[in-house]
């Protein structure tokens, strides 16, 4: 038995959450008393096959070939087919980016099964797996029994997982050889969209000051700012304070903003609405600060500072300061 996670590589650079992933995928291999393998699909899948091979997988596949160069649907479907039909494993996990979301469903339905998308956690008991996946935004959890089923296809939502550091040892990597044929890809990629200059990738912070609607107005917003910058962290928001436009839409996290993972959050003023949540519930330390002792926010808070502010960041910005000199 084994489970068998695909990982993204984009330019021959390691997606973090593919990371995640094989996380989950461990602690999936771990309660079917399963190995844990790891496939790279590219045009130099040798070279990223050989740095997942140091994250504690039992073996690594190299499915290169010179027309996966570039993503397309088609390429990536066919080759994965090809990959997991000389694997033969259980499960297949992959990361739940854009790409996956492209092509992972069209991969399934050529086995014959569905895609269980964006699970959050895992599950088990009475010899049963379950994978757990949020419905509205968050406010249900659905479980998906696996009691059974020979093969199994799901994709990991990011920051639901927290990605290890590489291990000592190294596992062996294998090459699989694909065959893909021109008249096969019936798309032609452009090149990669890039953001804008302004943009930032708050999933990739280790530190996030995020600011809710208990900052009043958009000119108090100075106060939150000199905590980031005290720390060194990225600044974020709530949905209301994006919707109002006190800051881009790209700094929002939750349901419908970014889903991030930071070894610390500051909540600041954040009520805790579950769409928030939803965005966040992969950081490692949670600090909130909120003037209402039952705001939500502090049932997942590893800290909290019930008080104003208006009060308490000022002071805690200046503690920071002199602590850093």
């Amino acid at each position: 038995m084994s489970v068998l996670v695909f990982v993204e590589q984009r330019g021959g650079v390691l997606n973090r959450l593919s990371l995640e992933t094989i996380t989950a995928g461990r602690q999936i291999s771990e309660k079917l008393n399963a190995s844990l393998e790891a496939a790279v699909i590219g045009a130099s899948a040798g070279e990223i096959a050989s740095q997942v091979a140091k994250y504690g997988v039992t073996k690594a596949y190299s499915a290169e070939h010179a027309l996966a160069a570039d993503y397309t649907a088609d390429g990536f479907a066919s080759a994965a087919e090809q990959v997991v039909k000389k694997v033969e494993p259980e499960i297949v996990l992959f990361p739940h980016t854009y790409q996956v979301r492209d092509f992972a469903p069209k991969l399934a339905a050529r086995f014959g099964r569905a895609l269980i998308s964006d699970v959050v956690s895992v599950q088990s008991g009475d010899g049963s797996l379950a994978l757990v996946r949020q419905l509205f935004q968050g406010k249900l959890n659905a479980d998906v029994i696996i009691n059974g089923q020979k093969l199994v296809f799901a994709s990991i939502q990011a920051g639901a997982f927290r990605a290890d550091e590489p291990g000592s040892t190294t596992a062996p990597v294998e090459t699989i050889d694909i065959m893909l044929a021109e008249d096969q890809i019936r798309s032609k990629p452009e090149p990669p969209f890039r953001e804008a200059q302004r943009s930032v990738d708050l999933s990739t912070a280790d530190l996030i000051v995020s600011v809710g609607r208990g900052i009043r107005e958009k000119e108090n917003l100075a106060l939150v700012e000199s905590l980031a910058e005290a720390l060194g962290a990225e600044l974020a928001a709530s949905r209301p304070i994006c919707d109002n436009g006190w800051l881009p839409m790209e700094r929002q996290v939750g349901s419908s903003g970014q889903t991030v993972a930071p070894k610390a959050y500051f909540a600041i003023g954040i009520s805790g609405a579950i769409q928030h949540l939803v965005g966040m519930k992969g950081a490692k330390t949670v600090v909130a600060i909120n003037k209402d002792e039952n705001a939500p926010i502090f049932e997942i808070a590893d800290y909290g500072i019930v008080g104003d502010l208006f009060e308490v960041v000022p002071a805690l910005t200046e503690e920071i300061k002199k602590v850093k000199g």
